[in-house]
């Protein structure tokens, strides 16, 4: 039978790290934790599940997880989040191709819980992500933080039955706070690839990010969380412009 590393980053996921460890048992063969020297019980509860356990300084998402790669055991590899777990029907699945391995990679689509409700609108669902794969057929890439696997050209892609449940946020709070983090991060890394920002892009790409989720997305069949949603990832797109232009003034002040 195949056998699958999963690996997983953490830093400061007690509320997490638990539930996404015990929906992986009986499905993979090993567990691999890369944490940036969590301060709360993540290690504790890592060490209590009997999981591969290993800190290492955090450089950005996609660095990291192409590190914690490379500490798995195997070369197909399962890679979660610390909010995300196994639903039953994904559990199955996985096994049903542990058994006859097909593909170099496989897709899965992926349902969030915002503040206790799940969002199946707006964008949210089914959100398909490739995380299971061949290690030895891609990276990770994308942009800091939103990163994502890239296989070889050529590479046969499949697509899994269940979902991933992602347990993002336990209040709208939470959303905001974590938003104003990324979008730090987003603005730099749009610096980076060649982006720039002014005024005009200010005043109109968080309007049409609304526009797009609440309406085009049918964001708002998901009631008060949906609209929410929207306004949030309007204000994120906002803050995101308006830092990227912030970023820029500052480069050219240093040079």
């Amino acid at each position: 039978m195949l056998e699958i590393s999963a690996v997983i980053i953490t830093f400061n996921e007690e509320k997490n790290i638990g539930r996404c460890i015990d929906s992986l048992q009986d499905v993979v063969d090993e567990v691999v934790v890369v944490d940036s020297f969590s301060t709360d019980k993540t290690e504790t509860i890592c060490q209590e599940r009997g999981v591969k356990f290993i800190q290492h300084p955090f450089e950005g998402h996609i660095e990291q997880k192409n590190y914690a790669i490379t500490q798995a055991s195997f070369p197909v590899v399962l890679s979660l989040d610390a909010d995300e777990a196994l639903d039953s029907a994904l559990r199955s699945a996985i096994l049903a191709v542990k058994q006859d391995w097909q593909a170099d990679g496989y897709t899965m689509n992926r349902v969030t819980n915002y503040c206790g409700k799940w969002i199946w609108h707006g964008g949210w669902y089914p959100d398909t992500k490739l995380r299971l794969w061949d290690s030895r057929k891609g990276k990770w890439a994308g942009m800091n933080p939103h990163d994502e696997f890239v296989m070889e050209q050529e590479s046969k892609i499949a697509h899994l039955k269940g979902n991933l449940l992602h347990y993002s946020y336990d209040s709208v709070e939470g959303h905001i706070v974590q938003m104003n983090k990324f979008t730090s991060i987003s603005a730099k890394s749009y610096y980076q690839k060649g982006k720039r920002s002014n005024l005009f892009l200010i005043l109109l790409k968080p309007l049409v990010a609304f526009i797009k989720t609440y309406f085009i997305k049918r964001g708002f069949l998901s009631g008060y969380s949906g609209f929410i949603i929207g306004i949030i990832d309007a204000q994120a797109t906002f803050l995101k412009y308006v830092k990227l232009r912030e970023y820029q003034k500052k480069q050219r002040g240093n040079t």
